[in-house]
């Protein structure tokens, strides 16, 4: 378990990403008791998933074990009333309010963190810290976080507010993070809740494609360098993606995207192994991708 941030959180090496989670309860409850189970302790969703049925989905599951686990859900992006889609909505007051229909959907008394969905460098940034300062001192929240790949708006919550943890994309094939980011959230005792790590499958063999700024060729050559590590370590592919993210200490957990039992039988054994890479075996993977960095919102 890694200790998330300053908080007194501690999480699995891998977490459970339930945003793709199904509507047939029989299965995802199945899905995230044997995650539990098997040590995995940190389920992330949103309010955003499912227009709120997400929450309720994991709530309804984790309610029996509530106590030996970690829930985790975000805030910040508005459903219209017609439903056609979602707009930001930083405020403080919509804040205060969404997080109590979090919690009745979560069927709980606390959340144990609550992220803000978003950001940008325009929002009323002091007043939205003063909500989940107001949730933390309500009791309603334990602690609160950030999700972005913005580099300016996490500037300011490291400097302005007391956030333990920043959720980021960051992979092989999305390495902007290592720039800037990684190295300053690691200074300040803030942990990173990774997503992305596998790029969505494409380094742990699902067939390449164009990814970002990287094109089909360029992602296949990733993915054999990736390969070419599990192959001469006795380890897969997916055991490689993980442990290139691992390897940098700001990160506490890695979020896995979890819909099936073969995914989730994927994200067990490699938890059962966790292992960084060495430097060695990083240089070779960075060698394999070119530079990649943040261009907007620095």
């Amino acid at each position: 378990m890694n200790q998330l941030g300053k908080s007194d959180l501690y999480v699995s090496p891998v977490s459970f990403g339930c945003m793709s989670l199904g509507e047939n309860a029989t299965v995802y409850k199945d899905l995230l008791q044997k995650a539990a189970d098997a040590g995995i302790n940190y389920f992330d969703t949103a309010d955003l998933y499912q227009k709120g049925l997400n929450e309720l989905y994991v709530g309804e599951a984790l309610k029996p074990i509530r106590k030996s686990v970690i829930i985790a859900t975000k805030v910040g992006n508005q459903w219209r009333a017609d439903g056609s889609g979602w707009d930001w909505n930083p405020r403080k007051e919509y804040i205060l309010g969404s997080a109590e229909q979090s919690l009745k959907r979560l069927k709980t008394d606390y959340i144990d963190l609550y992220q803000l969905h978003g950001g940008t460098i325009e929002d009323p940034i002091d007043a939205t810290i003063e909500a989940f300062e107001q949730l933390k001192q309500e009791g309603k929240i334990r602690w609160y976080g950030i999700s972005s790949i913005r580099p300016n708006v996490v500037r300011e919550y490291v400097r302005r507010s007391n956030i333990v943890s920043v959720m980021m994309q960051y992979s092989l094939l999305d390495h902007r993070p290592e720039e800037a980011l990684l190295d300053l959230l690691r200074e300040h005792e803030i942990s990173v809740i990774c997503r992305g790590a596998i790029a969505q499958g494409l380094l742990a063999g699902k067939p390449a494609d164009s990814y970002l700024q990287y094109t089909e060729g360029e992602v296949l050559r990733a993915a054999k360098a990736v390969a070419k590590v599990a192959t001469e370590t006795g380890r897969t592919a997916l055991d490689v993606a993980m442990g290139y993210v691992w390897a940098h200490p700001a990160v506490a957990t890695a979020a896995l995207g979890i819909r099936t039992s073969a995914q989730l039988d994927g994200a067990i054994d490699v938890l059962r192994k966790a292992e960084s890479l060495p430097e060695s075996q990083l240089r070779f993977l960075r060698a394999s991708v070119r530079p990649f960095r943040y261009e907007a919102h620095r």
